[in-house]
């Protein structure tokens, strides 16, 4: 997983509510078993309509989608957030998301952004016609204008996404530590490394 740390770029100023995982990324995708080409089903619904903001070209290939309240509600389906992250978007910002969507897109390095309305209002505005800023580490949103919005985030969930840790990530950045562990249970308890050579 890449490490998330400064994210800047255009956003897609959507802004639309109660946005479920279906509208995401239709169910007739979920049939693949690969991550990659998700990005083309993604707001397949809507995409279907004349003028939409994610075949704009002035939006294409933001990392940074500004959404209404509920964000994500619906199924608990993996491939909404594989969907927006082979889409490029790296942050999405908005008023709340459902609570299993929000971790679905942290274990797959999309950080979610909780602001208040009326900051959702401003940076809606700003996307139209500027980039925006996300600063993981000291948690806040700015744009060209002096707007600066500050967010919160669990400090594990920040931990990982700046250091690009998923689970494997961190199991391997414990080691060190399993190592020592399996060589201290190898001399505790002999008869346990005796049944693995047996059964080997």
């Amino acid at each position: 997983m890449e490490p998330v740390k400064e994210i800047e770029g255009r956003a897609y100023p959507f802004g639309a509510k109660n946005i479920d995982t279906d509208v995401i990324i239709p169910a007739e995708w979920l049939k693949t078993i690969t991550r990659e080409g998700l990005g083309r089903g993604a707001f397949e619904s809507i995409r279907a309509q004349e003028g939409n903001v994610f075949d704009d070209p002035h939006y294409k290939g933001s990392p940074i989608l500004i959404a209404g309240d509920n964000f994500g509600c619906g199924s608990s389906r993996e491939h909404a957030a594989w969907a927006l992250g082979d889409l490029g978007i790296k942050a999405v910002i908005a008023p709340s998301f459902s609570d299993i969507f929000s971790g679905n897109a942290f274990k797959n390095g999309i950080l979610t952004v909780v602001l208040p309305q009326d900051a959702v209002d401003r940076l809606m505005e700003v996307a139209e016609t500027d980039e925006i800023m996300i600063d993981l580490e000291n948690q806040t949103v700015t744009t060209p204008f002096q707007d600066r919005f500050t967010f919160e985030i669990d400090p594990f969930r920040k931990h990982c996404l700046m250091g690009g840790l998923d689970e494997i990530g961190l199991t391997l950045a414990r080691d060190e530590a399993i190592a020592a562990y399996e060589q201290r249970r190898g001399h505790e308890m002999p008869w346990i490394e005796r049944g693995t050579e047996i059964s080997a």
